[in-house]
């Protein structure tokens, strides 16, 4: 198992993992999956000032997580949103377990100090979206600090979006 900073040229790789959840689930609001080179040039944009990380198991990328602008002014410098998914035949493997905890490594060397994850969350648990990612924040660490209602629409359906956020510094 690596895991190591992701490269421009995973893009068709990564994005392979996150068309899954795009065309499928509800756990990315994202309607439509993007263009190979649209991605591309998001792992490049990440990279600029955050990590984005991969997990490969025997040479394949089964997972992958980044940071991003939390809110992009100057006093939010020691936050940022935090991002992960994983090959959907990869869950339940301690995979998001070693990402997370390799990124918030890296994050902490760079100042950060608080994180914020943007989660779907299910209005009634449907086919397309379970309490799932909520569930696993919560056991590393993360707090539910807000709730807005019903504002993803998606497969016909309302959605909720909730901020869950760890400390992972201390504020000086």
């Amino acid at each position: 198992m690596l895991i190591r900073s992701a490269l421009p040229d995973d893009a068709g790789r990564i994005l392979e993992i996150y068309s899954y959840y795009v065309e499928n689930t509800a756990i990315t609001f994202e309607i439509d999956v993007p263009s190979p080179d649209e991605f591309k040039k998001r792992i490049t944009k990440t990279l600029a000032r955050y990590p984005y990380l991969v997990l490969e198991k025997d040479g394949r990328i089964e997972g992958y997580a980044y940071a991003g602008v939390f809110y992009d002014r100057a006093a939010y410098d020691h936050s940022c949103e935090v991002t992960i998914y994983l090959d959907r035949n990869s869950h339940g493997k301690g995979y998001g377990r070693l990402l997370y905890g390799e990124l918030e490594k890296e994050l902490k060397a760079r100042g950060i100090i608080n994180l914020y994850a943007c989660i779907a969350d299910p209005v009634v648990e449907d086919e397309h979206l379970t309490s799932n990612s909520e569930q696993f924040h919560a056991h590393l660490g993360y707090v539910k600090n807000g709730e807005f209602h019903k504002c993803g629409y998606k497969f016909g359906r309302w959605y909720n979006m909730i901020y869950m956020e760890k400390i992972i510094g201390e504020h000086y």
